[in-house]
């Protein structure tokens, strides 16, 4: 007797049916759809190129500019509207020129220069800008004149805390009170999910 216990008949396998002609045909439809749909989508991600933009850029809002023809929201980021008033110490003061002049402070008549590849749904180019070695879309929310709009949460709680900009009083949320002003532009957060919104509609438009 082996050490291993008694020895008997090795277990039998059924070799598998050989495939019909119609299943290898299918197979390799199959296979060529899968390979054209993976070369048009390489063809096509060509349209996804990030723009740059760069100049002297005329400040719209706290968190939009425009350079030369192209117009610029900036990524991540809400700052309340030009119009919009907020509540300190007892009184409303105009948050929205005041956002606005912060991110005159922040530029100081620097270039600006501006990165993205989505685009909002007025066209505007959604952008991660600079100027010099300043990142804008962060230090706006760090200023606490935007708040966090798919990014830049960490730098929010931080404003927040040290109650600055309109962290120093009350405040509606920027699309909140787009949301009670019909005439003013509606606009979506700008995070992860929002982006692969914007690939997956870019590419059917492209298509």
């Amino acid at each position: 007797m082996s050490r291993f216990g008694p020895r008997g008949p090795r277990p039998r396998y059924a070799a598998s049916p050989p495939r019909s002609l119609w299943r290898k045909l299918l197979d390799y439809g199959l296979a060529f759809l899968l390979l054209g749909l993976l070369t048009l989508v390489a063809a096509r991600l060509d349209r996804f190129e990030t723009r740059k933009e760069q100049g002297t850029a005329i400040i719209n809002d706290g968190d939009s500019i425009t350079l030369g023809a192209e117009r610029i929201r900036m990524r991540g980021i809400d700052a309340p509207e030009y119009q919009q008033t907020c509540r300190k110490a007892g009184a409303d003061y105009p948050c929205g020129k005041l956002a606005r002049q912060s991110l005159v402070g922040l530029i100081a008549g620097r270039p600006v220069s501006c990165s993205g590849w989505q685009r909002d749904r007025y066209g505007r180019l959604l952008g991660d800008c600079r100027a010099g070695d300043t990142d804008l879309n962060r230090a706006q929310v760090q200023a606490g004149w935007a708040v966090a709009f798919g990014g830049f949460e960490t730098e929010e709680a931080v404003a927040r805390a040290a109650k600055v900009g309109i962290w120093a009083g009350a405040f509606e949320e920027p699309q909140d009170w787009r949301d009670s002003h019909h005439d003013a532009p509606v606009e979506r957060k700008h995070g992860m999910l929002a982006s692969f919104g914007d690939a997956l509609r870019e590419f059917v438009r492209f298509w």
